[in-house]
């Protein structure tokens, strides 16, 4: 090893991937790449997520009517949250700051003692800011309305995605880098003296033309991506060693991964020790792609998390999933977004449009939108029976666990469910 070298770990990695930078070089012509990116529930625009759906989840238990509007800031030791909130389900102060502590030892950052407190948060140190209002009534009289009907909580758009490319009907490269994310995210929660819990991921999937991306036809996993914490005292190479060990256990299938050829970057500038909010802030509604589709398909305006289930940011998105979901796993397309668009405090959708890429089999898109509407009010009082939103609880759903684990795609989500298959099989 020359002393350029030495003195320059930087060089040292880049040296040991030029064959990898040459590799990418070569196939330039021949790709056609995606990628999506993934983050843990370490990360700190999650831990805002899940702080926010914590609360929805503690005030819609105790009253089902509840209504909430709370955003999380979450900056050093420092958790700020403000918003609307009006429910007969009683918090104090105390009782938020208690949650806080709760939700941020059940993401993992419960006193690591591996960890020091100036570089990974640690709960005792965290102060709690409250800054909550009740609802706008005038807003209120549009969402409760005296027939017993939910007009939608705000306006805005909505977009559900489904596509062919796994069995869940969920994009390849989101999904790979979700398993990827969860295997080193659980692994640093049952290793707490080797990772932290704040952890990235991303996966670029090579579909080696735009038709069989237009196709949902992924050819193989083309790049890996992947930052994790470890202690001060492990060394860069054990790091990468553990996480190629993680990616290769972690389940991705044969006929897409070839570890031989596929470029890998691991903590790609060197050993990452100081994390979590104390270096980075979080806010809630920052992951919209992350929560979704992984960028194959458009977003809403609105985030989920913070939000009661009349709020169609959240109950919209879960319903157009629905539909997308069951236009593909019927056959009647390869890959489908549906958009949904609602006026405050009108039930009925403004809009619904159906668009399958020019990959329909038997109807078109305009038959499909038409018997969308026919066959789905798409209100908000019946996408809150279809999925029982206001019944959250450990034996079904929890939106804090919806909020660490992505909006979409997990099969034991309500949302998720193909329980209209056979209607669908009845088109054309």
């Amino acid at each position: 090893m020359d002393n350029k070298t030495m003195e320059n770990p930087r060089y040292l990695y880049f040296e040991e991937n030029k064959e990898m930078e040459n590799k990418m070089e070569n196939k330039k012509n021949t790709q056609y790449l995606f990628t999506s990116e993934v983050v843990s529930p370490g990360h700190p625009d999650k831990c805002a997520d899940i702080i926010a759906d914590t609360i929805v989840d503690k005030l819609i238990i105790g009253d089902s009517k509840s209504r909430v509007a709370s955003e999380v800031f979450v900056a050093g030791k420092h958790v700020v949250i403000g918003g609307e909130v009006t429910s007969h389900t009683l918090m104090t102060t105390e009782g938020y700051q208690e949650l806080v502590h709760d939700a941020l030892a059940n993401i993992g950052y419960n006193g690591n003692p591996y960890f020091t407190k100036q570089e990974c948060l640690h709960p005792e140190d965290v102060d709690v800011q409250v800054l909550l209002n009740s609802q706008s009534p005038d807003i209120n009289q549009g969402v409760d309305q005296e027939d017993g009907e939910t007009g939608a909580g705000d306006q805005g758009i909505m977009f559900g995605y489904a596509d062919c490319e796994t069995e869940h009907y969920m994009p390849s490269a989101l999904t790979y880098a979700r398993i990827l994310m969860e295997k080193v995210y659980e692994y640093a929660l049952k290793n707490p003296h080797e990772l932290g819990v704040d952890i990235k991921t991303q996966v670029t999937m090579d579909y080696t033309c735009k038709e069989n991306f237009e196709n949902s036809k992924p050819q193989r996993i083309d790049t890996i991506v992947i930052s994790a914490p470890c202690v001060s005292s492990m060394h860069i190479d054990t790091v990468r060693e553990l996480i190629q060990s993680l990616i290769d256990d972690a389940g991705l299938p044969s006929n897409l991964y070839n570890k031989d050829n596929c470029i890998i970057h691991i903590n790609p500038t060197g050993k990452y020790v100081s994390h979590s909010s104390l270096h980075d802030s979080g806010l809630t509604g920052r992951k919209l792609i992350v929560d979704s589709f992984g960028g194959y398909s458009p977003i809403g305006g609105g985030a989920q998390s913070s939000k009661d289930y009349t709020k169609v940011d959240r109950s919209g998105l879960y319903a157009a999933r629905y539909i997308a979901k069951h236009i593909v796993a019927s056959g009647l397309a390869t890959k489908c977004v549906v958009q949904i668009s609602y006026a405050i405090g009108v039930a009925r959708p403004t809009s619904v449009a159906v668009d399958t890429y020019g990959t329909f089999t038997k109807v078109n898109d305009d038959v499909l939108g038409e018997f969308v509407m026919k066959h789905f009010p798409l209100t908000p009082n019946w996408i809150t029976k279809r999925f029982n939103l206001d019944k959250p609880s450990v034996d079904t759903f929890l939106y804090a666990d919806v909020a660490a684990r992505g909006q979409v795609g997990q099969p034991d989500y309500p949302w998720e469910k193909l329980d209209q298959l056979e209607l669908f099989k009845t088109i054309g």
